[in-house]
């Protein structure tokens, strides 16, 4: 069975969110379950658009809308830990991009892998319901050319 391997730029990311792990996020294991790390990535990009003044649904005069996503889980975060996410963009083009996730949480003061991942995301128009171009502001905030 092949397995989901994501490769991480060697620049630094474009934005470091901190989400804490909260009890809601733990399942039957004892651990964050898989389904909470999407919610910690939604979190984390949402952070992201944030610190630049946008949401999905208006970064530079358009919306965004997720296309696919991957999740490799690496190790295991617990209630009270506080996941360290950095993002990276990848393959930028005319209408989309991807965002990558790598999660990690401190231990004994040695960062651990949680989890990789990636989300494919598409500007998006809500009222005409099609894919749009993407702005020069946003093509800037992802460092492409």
């Amino acid at each position: 069975m092949s397995r989901v391997k994501l490769k991480f730029p060697a620049e630094n990311p474009l934005y470091v969110a901190t989400i804490p792990v909260r009890i809601g996020d733990i399942n039957y294991g004892g651990h964050v379950g898989n389904d909470a790390v999407l919610s910690v990535i939604h979190e984390a990009r949402m952070q992201l658009l944030a610190h630049y003044g946008a949401t999905e649904l208006n970064i530079d005069g358009c919306a965004l809308i997720m296309a696919d996503v991957e999740i490799a889980y690496k190790g295991e975060s617990f209630y009270g830990d506080v996941l360290n996410v950095q993002m990276y963009a990848d393959e930028v083009t005319e209408h989309s991009f991807s965002l990558l996730y790598h999660i990690s949480v401190l231990r004994d003061g040695v960062p651990k892998d949680v989890a990789h991942g990636r989300t494919g995301m598409v500007c998006f128009d809500y009222e005409e319901r099609k894919i749009v171009a993407m702005g020069e502001g946003l093509r800037a905030i992802l460092g492409a050319r």
